[in-house]
């Protein structure tokens, strides 16, 4: 099964863009995945091509019409029907390397970009957009974002990285920062390779590791680290009612 990218847009020439090189590119070509970039104007009814309006109540700025973007969205799901659509705004969910591991794993994903001021709220209802954001930043369209989450998603698809574990130990991967690295020369301006990562000790080199990453994410991300407590916390209390058994 190829996963197969729809993205609607009012600038498809963007696409592939970065997608079109390294890794993505490589992959693009040896038919791993599948791109098909729409324009949003071609969905317009007038003869002007409108596909926005001044905002209800008043201000500034244009807003994407709901019947356009319906009309986009339900051409979309012809061509890959179990594919999620995603609209990219800062309004959104922020996207999770979880949530990218679920969408690689699917048939593929149609991606809604935004511009103006964004789109009409009762599309996301209207046609069951998921809204989801890649940071709190504003960007000038949902584009550059929808290259950043597929680039996401079709590095993790099979055959796509060289090996099957380089996707596995990286950043958020276990609610983690992922842990330092390095590499030759050995010594740099008076800084060296640390000691136990040349020692040949692979479990000195894992629990080093581990280390790391611990105290990275807690002192950098401490957000991240927060989580992960959390979620060992409720771990163990599970794991202990079920210890204790029913009726305990």
């Amino acid at each position: 099964m190829t996963f197969a990218a729809t993205v609607l847009t009012l600038y498809p020439e963007m696409f592939p863009g970065p997608l079109g090189v390294s890794l993505a590119g490589r992959a693009l070509s040896e038919g791993k995945w599948a791109l098909t970039p729409v324009q949003i104007r071609g969905f317009s009814t007038d003869k002007h091509r409108t596909v926005d309006d001044t905002p209800a109540g008043g201000g500034a700025g244009m807003v994407l019409r709901v019947d356009v973007l319906a009309a986009a969205i339900d051409h979309a799901r012809e061509l890959n029907p179990a594919a999620p659509v995603i609209a990219m705004t800062p309004r959104g969910k922020p996207i999770t390397q979880a949530r990218v591991r679920d969408l690689a794993a699917g048939p593929g994903v149609t991606i809604l970009c935004g511009r103006f001021e964004g789109f009409d709220e009762r599309i996301f209802k209207g046609r069951d957009v998921e809204e989801v954001s890649v940071g709190d930043i504003v960007l000038s369209g949902g584009e550059p974002a929808a290259i950043m989450l597929l680039d996401a998603c079709i590095r993790l698809l099979p055959g796509v990285m060289g090996a099957a574990s380089s996707g596995a130990e990286e950043s958020f991967e276990d609610g983690l920062l992922e842990y330092p690295h390095y590499t030759r020369p050995v010594e740099w301006e008076g800084r060296t390779i640390p000691e136990v990562l040349r020692s040949g000790d692979h479990a000195k080199i894992a629990a080093w590791r581990q280390a790391k990453a611990e105290d990275d994410t807690r002192s950098r991300r401490p957000d991240l680290w927060g989580r992960r407590r959390d979620a060992r916390v409720q771990s163990a209390s599970g794991a202990q009612q079920n210890d204790e058994g029913p009726g305990t």
